[in-house]
Formats: C-alpha cells, sequence, structure tokens
C-alpha cells in the first residue's frame, strides 16, 4: 500500500507542474503555433517575428488571443504531466536496480523518459490538435473552420475527420516525445547532479534560507536549460506536427519527414526552426516552473528523491 501512495503522490505532483507550465508558457506557446503554421506557406511570411506576431494578437484579439486553447491545454498537460513525471519516476526506480543512487545513469534515464514520452503522445495528439487549431484561427485567415471552443473544435473535427482526424500528427507527436524527453531527462539530471554537488559542499552557508533559495535555483536553471534542449532538439518535428494538424488539405501527407522535406524547399532551415525565438522564450521559464511545482510537490507530499 505504500508503494502505491507513494506512487500516486508522483502522479500528483506531476499534475501541479503541468498546470504552472501552462499557466507562464501558453502565451508563448500560441505566438510559436502561428509562426509555424502561417510562415511556412507557399505564400510566403505573414509575421516578420515573434514580436510582429504577438502585437498582431494583442491588437486584433487582446490578452485572450493569446490563451486561446488554453482550457484543452490545462486539462491536457495536467494529465499528461501527471502521467509523464510519475510513468518516468515509476520506471527510474524500477530501473535503477543495482546502480548507484543519486548519480545519474544513462542506462536508466534515456529508457525511462523515452518510453513515458512515447506514452502521453497517445493523450498530446488530439489534446495539441484542437490547441492548434483554435490558435491559428484569427483575423488573419481567410480559410478553415472557425471553432467557439475547444470542445467544439473537437467535436467538429470528429465529424468531418473521424476518429483518424482527431489524431493528426500522431507520429510526429510521438517521435517527438520519445526523442525530446530523452534529452529533456538527460539535461535535467545531470545539471541538477553537478549543481546539488557544488552548491552543498561545505564553502556555503547550510542555513534554511540560503537551502531554500539554493532548492529555487537548481529547480530554475535545471529546469529551464532542459526545456530549451528539449525544443532545440526536436522543433523540426514539431514544426512538422503543426502543419500536419493544422493544414487544410485533407491530401497532405501525415509522414513528417516528407512534409519536413517540403518545408526546407519552401523556406529552408529557418522554416524547419520557425517559432524558434518564441519556443525558447517560452521553454525556460514555463519549464523551470514546471519543475519547480513538480519538486516542491513532492517535498509537500513527502517523496524523498536522489
Amino acid at each position: 500500500m505504500a508503494a502505491a501512495g507513494d506512487a500516486a503522490k508522483e502522479y500528483v505532483a506531476g499534475a501541479a507542474a503541468g498546470v504552472a507550465q501552462v499557466v507562464v508558457g501558453h502565451p508563448f506557446d500560441t505566438v510559436k503555433v502561428k509562426l509555424q503554421a502561417h510562415n511556412t506557406t507557399a505564400h510566403g511570411k505573414v509575421y516578420k517575428n515573434g514580436f510582429h506576431c504577438t502585437s498582431r494578437i494583442l491588437v486584433e484579439e487582446g490578452i485572450r488571443g493569446l490563451y486561446k486553447g488554453a482550457s484543452s491545454s490545462f486539462i491536457g498537460i495536467a494529465v499528461e504531466s501527471s502521467l509523464f513525471f510519475g510513468t518516468y519516476s515509476q520506471a527510474k526506480q524500477l530501473l535503477q536496480g543495482n546502480y548507484e543512487n543519486g548519480r545519474p545513469h544513462l542506462q536508466v534515464i534515456i529508457p525511462s523518459a523515452a518510453c513515458s514520452g512515447a506514452l502521453i503522445s497517445c493523450i498530446l495528439t488530439p489534446t495539441e490538435l484542437t490547441k492548434c487549431r483554435m490558435q491559428v484561427q484569427g483575423k488573419d485567415v481567410m480559410h478553415g473552420a472557425r471553432y467557439s471552443s475547444p470542445l467544439d473544435c473537437a467535436v467538429k473535427t470528429l465529424e468531418n475527420e473521424g476518429l483518424r482526424g482527431i489524431f493528426r500528427g500522431g507520429l510526429a507527436t510521438f517521435f517527438r516525445e520519445a526523442i525530446g524527453n530523452a534529452v529533456f531527462f538527460c539535461t535535467y539530471e545531470y545539471s541538477r547532479y553537478w549543481m546539488h554537488n557544488y552548491l552543498d559542499s561545505p564553502r556555503f552557508s547550510s542555513s534554511s534560507n540560503f537551502v531554500l533559495a539554493k532548492d529555487i535555483g537548481i529547480g530554475v536553471m535545471s529546469g529551464g536549460i532542459s526545456g530549451m534542449a528539449f525544443w532545440t532538439a526536436t522543433l523540426p518535428l514539431d514544426v512538422a506536427k503543426t502543419i500536419i494538424q493544422t493544414d487544410p488539405d485533407p491530401h497532405l501527407s501525415r509522414n513528417p519527414f516528407r512534409v519536413l522535406s517540403m518545408v526546407y524547399k519552401r523556406a529552408g532551415m529557418g522554416g524547419c526552426y520557425a517559432g524558434l525565438g518564441p519556443t525558447l522564450a517560452r521553454a525556460f521559464p514555463a519549464n523551470a516552473a514546471a519543475i519547480v511545482a513538480w519538486e516542491y510537490s513532492a517535498k509537500i507530499l513527502g517523496i524523498k528523491r536522489g
């Protein structure tokens, strides 16, 4: 029963991390999605850069425009983060075996993170599809269905495209999550280990105020750097996913590598990394918030980690 209770706590801590991530990161994500959907077409760029895109959204739609699709994100990311962090923690404990506790091991981290990432791609695909379709619609969009809410978007997608339609972009999401989360947790575990090794030395104060500041600082830095590593490694796959999920052409290939090849021919390497600026600007604070929320929720719930 104790083991089951600890496992449940891991999932609760993961859900808290997801909520924190959406609150901080969703406006940046809206800008990223608009840049990916509208700056990779054959008609050329709609937005000059992330600042231009943000100003257009604020002028035409107000602050609410930056939080389009946020309700589906709150639900999806809370469930996804709960499963993601919970599954990663459980798989890591299972694989730790005879390896030295407290020290990170690639043989443990990579399969644990990749498996949990692959698992959550099943949840992320439909929630991100509704989020992206909500985000790309606006006064600058001259075609395509209009959706009043994420639920309306999901219902209309099911009516028009069936169950297969709601899972458009699933392969791209699978690769992005499996690869990206392996990169994320390798970066997180090693940066956290090195920073703790340095700051836990006798040269630094052991007062409660310093310990609190140190733990928050390490969470912010390790989470932020890991988030940037995730998106640097996987942004081209995310570009392909956004195009697959938002393009109105029903005959568009769902193979992310074919879509990337098409984007490269149209817009070069810059097209494959469309939205890089707002993505990295979002990645640091959003993932820093997620990791701090995860670690402190775990402490409040009495979960002990190395």
